[in-house]
Formats: C-alpha cells, sequence, structure tokens
C-alpha cells in the first residue's frame, strides 16, 4: 500500500459538532456569517434560533438551520405582545434546548436575553458565550448584574475587541483565561448582494455625495450630535437609514437641510444599494462603556468604503488599524470637520477605502474568526470543561 493510500485509509477524526444558539435571532447577520465561515472549516454547524421577525434572513450556507424557539409566539416584530409571548415561552423552550444540547460537542451562545434565568438553564456542554454587548446598553434594574453572572456561567466568553477584553477583565473582574479576543468578521456577503439592488424609494433622486447613517436609532447612538455637525458640512447629502428604538419626533424636529430620514427595517437588498452609494460610512457614537464593537462598521468595512467613528469601544482599535478616521465622541465639531474634508477630497477617500479593505480581507475576516473560534472549541474540549 502506497503513503497516499495508507492516507486515505486511515479512520477520519469525525467533524466537530458545532451549536450556533441565538434564541430571539438578535444577529442574525453574524450568526449566518459565523456558521458559514465554521462549516467551510469542516465543522458540523446547526444555527438554533427563532424566525426573524422583521424580514428575510440569510439562506444557510453549508450549515444547518433550525427554528426552534417562539414558534407559538404571535404578534407583529417589536410589538408588545410578541414580547410578552416570548417571555412566556422561553423557561419550556430553553429547558427542550437544553435536552437538545446534548448532540452538540460545543455549544455557542450568541445571546441570552434573560440573563437573570438564562443562568440555570444552561446545557451541560462545553460552553460560549459572545459579548456583543458587554453589558446591556439600556439596562434594566438588576440587569447588569445578572449579565455578570451570567458571563461567570459559562465557560469562555468572546469580545470583538482588546478593549472589551479589558472591561470584562479590568472592570467586571473576570478571569482574564477566560475572555478571548476574536475580531468580528466583515460581512462580505452583505457586499455580495445583486449590483442591481435598488435603493429604498425615500433615497430615489440623490445628487451629489452622500454620508451614511446606518443601523438602530438608539440614544446611544449619537444622531443628535451628527446633525448638529451636519449643519456645518457645506455640500452634500446626510442618509439615516434604521429602524427606531427612540422617540422620532424631537429627531424629526432637529434635521436640518439635506438629510433625509428612512425610520423603518431595510432589506439586505437594500442596505447594500444605500451602502454603494455612499461616499462616506459615519458612526457618531455617543461615550459609553458597554460598547465592544459595531456590526454597522463590520460593514462597512466589507463594502471598503471611508468611515468616521467615534472614539468610543473597540471602534478606535479600526482606525489605528488604518480602516477608519477617529473623532472625539461627543465633538460636533471634529465630527463636522472630518465629513466636510472627506465628502470634498476623493484622495483622502481612496486612502481609507484601501485601509478599509485592507482590513476586511485580513484581520477582520471571517476566514480568520473561523480559526481563532476552531481554536477555542478545541481548547474547552481539550481542558475538559464542563
Amino acid at each position: 500500500m502506497s503513503a497516499r493510500e495508507a492516507q486515505l485509509a486511515r479512520p477520519r477524526s469525525p467533524a466537530l459538532r458545532v451549536h450556533v444558539v441565538d434564541p430571539s435571532a438578535f444577529t442574525v447577520a453574524y450568526d449566518h456569517a459565523l456558521c458559514a465561515a465554521l462549516a467551510r472549516t469542516g465543522a458540523a454547524v446547526e444555527l438554533i434560533t427563532s424566525r426573524f421577525a422583521y424580514g428575510e434572513a440569510p439562506q444557510p450556507d453549508g450549515y444547518r438551520l433550525t427554528e426552534c424557539f417562539y414558534r407559538r409566539v404571535l404578534g407583529p416584530a417589536g410589538s408588545r405582545r410578541r414580547r410578552a409571548g416570548k417571555l412566556a415561552w422561553h423557561l419550556p423552550e430553553m429547558l427542550a434546548y437544553r435536552r437538545r444540547a446534548s448532540s452538540a460537542d460545543v455549544v455557542h451562545f450568541q445571546w441570552l436575553d434573560v440573563q437573570w434565568l438564562d443562568r440555570f438553564l444552561l446545557p451541560e456542554r462545553p460552553l460560549v458565550l459572545t459579548a456583543h454587548d458587554l453589558l446591556p446598553r439600556e439596562p434594566r434594574p438588576g440587569q447588569a448584574a445578572a449579565q455578570r453572572r451570567l458571563y461567570e456561567a459559562v465557560d469562555a466568553v468572546v469580545v470583538h475587541s482588546q478593549y472589551g477584553r479589558e472591561q470584562l477583565v479590568g472592570h467586571l473582574g473576570l478571569d482574564p483565561a477566560k475572555v478571548h479576543v476574536i475580531r468580528h468578521g466583515a460581512f462580505e456577503h452583505l457586499a455580495r448582494q445583486p449590483q442591481d439592488a435598488a435603493l429604498p424609494p425615500e433615497l430615489a433622486g440623490a445628487r451629489g455625495p452622500v454620508a451614511l447613517f446606518f443601523g438602530l436609532l438608539r440614544p446611544y447612538k449619537g444622531v443628535e450630535v451628527l446633525l448638529e455637525a451636519w449643519r456645518r458640512v457645506p455640500a452634500g447629502e446626510l442618509w439615516i437609514v434604521g429602524r427606531p428604538r427612540m422617540a422620532l419626533a424631537p429627531l424629526r424636529a432637529a434635521v436640518p437641510p439635506r438629510v433625509r430620514l428612512v425610520p423603518r427595517f431595510v432589506s439586505d437588498r437594500e442596505l447594500a444599494a444605500c451602502f454603494r452609494r455612499a461616499e462616506v460610512v459615519v458612526l457618531p457614537y455617543a461615550p459609553t462603556e458597554r460598547l465592544d464593537f459595531s456590526g454597522v462598521l463590520a460593514t462597512a468595512l466589507a463594502f471598503a468604503k471611508p468611515i468616521v467613528v467615534s472614539d468610543v469601544g473597540g471602534l478606535g482599535e479600526v482606525a489605528r488599524a488604518g480602516g477608519a478616521r477617529l473623532v472625539p465622541a461627543g465633538d460636533a465639531e471634529a465630527l463636522a470637520t472630518a465629513l466636510s474634508e472627506l465628502l470634498a477630497q476623493p484622495e483622502a477617500r481612496a486612502r481609507l477605502a484601501a485601509g478599509a479593505a485592507a482590513l476586511a480581507a485580513g484581520p477582520y475576516s471571517w476566514s480568520q474568526a473561523a480559526e481563532r473560534t476552531l481554536e477555542l472549541y478545541r481548547d474547552l474540549l481539550a481542558r475538559g470543561r464542563r
């Protein structure tokens, strides 16, 4: 028998069985990208979640999709009726998943939304939790303390930046060996949307350069500072696109000229059209200690867009690596200067775009994220955790 034949005759190691669990489908794009990247490494991946209530979710790419949470819950997305139904079904469905988890080698939770309860419902498998929010951004009483106890109950916590690690280790006192930095991958599957994707009708007919603010409209996103800054930008349009999680009346009252507001969920095709049309993407987030990273920033990297970010959380790490321009958080004058210069200078935009593309293909790629994640899974299994 030849060496090649002997190699082929050896029994292959079974594929690592991974459950990626996001009960409320809070991070649909991230779930899809992580599962697809892990599947490309040869892992047997199952995404266990609920139906995405706001629109179409990405189709599985090499992994299995099981929507077993909240199937009986009624009511429109974001409604009180739906939230109440999810809370009522959470305990029995988490218990049902706990039994199902016996078929996995590793369970990787993306969100556990009922922190005070969920730590008692965790399956007896090696457990990883991604800290998309280091702590709840708009916490209810006792929620932050419950989040910390939940971190202590799992075997490993994934953060997307060195800043996130420093917060959990230095401020919350978590075991440094438990907290692992794995960079957030750039959402290339969004950049692969069809080139003929149309803009939202509210944005038709735009002329001149465009600055894009995209994402959930929430108080910490710094929209008020952005509007103040925009009054000092001499040319172009500002697009504010995203589903509101705050009162809209004060925002509408503060909107200056040359601003278009699209306060709703937009599809992936509309998202792609917005990013392709924009000259600059802006993330003017307010000062906060709870922010680790941003899916909008990961999207802008995938589209190789010039980006302006506030120096909060892990966003500054992208800027210091050459992928964005950094401004002090809450500084409307500095933000206006950065936007004015970039909208007027194609060469400056080209330099930032090249930096964003390099990061998306390198340290912020999903291939590197999957490799680091698999290393973490294997380390947990080798140490016999839980």
